[in-house]
């Protein structure tokens, strides 16, 4: 009988972190020793470590970027000085299976591993594998996509598109309590604003310079991101916080209508709520594009409406959002036969077939 242990790592956002958290509790339950290798101080350390029973191991990383940086000389060293320490870390837990939601902390584990000869299961998931996916992708069993268009960026003898994982307890929340959370009424269509966990400050003030023009068809609750609460800024029906976390579920109950990043695990939270959707992605001025094509595929697919960072205005914020109003309807009927479980349960039992 094979030994019960399993090693999660991702990080960097609270999107590499988000499936991880959708699948540790299914291990618990089943009884599995669990560590996970993160970062010293990105956001999967205070994430992971609100979980009972799951060892935390923070390794040295490097950031893998795409544009000229003096700091692009010493991540090198960084990230073979982390693929050092989870290879000791390796060493002494022995898990017989890997599984990474990428981000930059994931190539030293995968390497490791590969070294180590545990074999490691990676998950894609935006439109297009992220850099640190791509330099993993070697030194995996297997790898999963959320999209079914990613297959053709995949190499295809080890890859198996499986969906997107949404967390459960997205699904138990209560409308009454959210919208007390909120000190909301109700008698409004809610919106919900997110910016990802590290918030959108465009967005935000888009937001904040319509305010009295949105609140006469919304209530507002608006998910700003750390450090970005304005508290000169109230109005009766919108509510600001930071970053939400155990109460994120009552509020997605609450909500009718999301303005939105266009992150792949967020979006497909959305999706699987049925929650019609305005997507602003990230501009490739910001980023490699991914967000885009996520929103483009989701705008093709009836689940959203998409408005591009550079033609974002307040005046044209509040047209977009009238209009998703009136997308209501259509949307919802796409979304109908839109099912998340399965996902889960797939990716669970890929994960265990694939340990040594």
């Amino acid at each position: 009988m094979k030994n019960k242990q399993i090693l999660f790592t991702g990080g960097g956002s609270a999107g590499h972190v988000i499936v991880n958290l959708a699948i540790i509790p299914v291990f618990q339950q089943e009884g599995w020793e669990i560590d996970y290798i993160g970062s010293k101080n990105g956001i999967e350390r205070e994430l992971i470590s609100q979980l009972d029973n799951v060892t935390y191991h923070p390794i040295s990383t490097g950031k893998l970027r795409r544009y000229f940086s003096k700091e692009n000389f010493k991540d090198p060293f960084k990230v073979l000085n982390g693929t050092a320490q989870a290879f000791r870390i390796l060493k002494k837990k022995k898990p017989t299976v890997i599984f990474s939601k990428g981000g930059f902390v994931s190539v030293p584990v995968l390497a490791a591993a590969w070294m180590r000869k545990i074999p490691a299961v990676i998950h894609e998931s935006d439109y297009s594998p992220g850099l640190a996916n791509k330099l993993a992708t070697p030194f995996a069993k297997k790898v999963l996509a959320t999209f079914p268009e990613t297959m053709q960026y995949l190499p295809e003898d080890k890859s198996e598109w499986v969906g997107a994982v949404v967390r459960n307890e997205l699904f138990q929340g209560s409308k009454s309590k959210g919208l007390e959370i909120a000190n909301l009424t109700g008698d409004k269509p809610v919106l919900l604003v997110m910016g990802g966990s590290g918030g959108a400050q465009k967005i935000n003030q888009a937001v904040r310079d319509q305010l009295n023009i949105l609140l006469e068809e919304f209530q507002i609750i608006h998910i700003c991101g750390k450090g970005n609460i304005d508290e000169s800024v109230k109005a009766k029906g919108y509510a600001q916080f930071d970053y939400v976390n155990k109460e994120l579920s009552d509020l997605f109950a609450a909500t009718d209508f999301i303005l939105s990043r266009a992150g792949s695990n967020a979006i497909f939270e959305f999706l699987a709520l049925k929650k019609p959707m305005l997507l602003i992605p990230l501009s490739r001025n910001a980023s490699r594009g991914d967000q885009i094509l996520n929103a483009k595929s989701f705008k093709k697919q009836g689940y959203a409406n998409m408005l591009e960072e550079e033609d974002l205005t307040k005046e044209r914020l509040v047209k977009e959002l009238l209009q998703l109003k009136e997308s209501k309807t259509n949307m919802l009927k796409s979304m109908r036969n839109y099912e998340s479980h399965q996902a889960k349960d797939t990716v669970i039992k890929i994960i265990k077939d694939s340990q040594k």
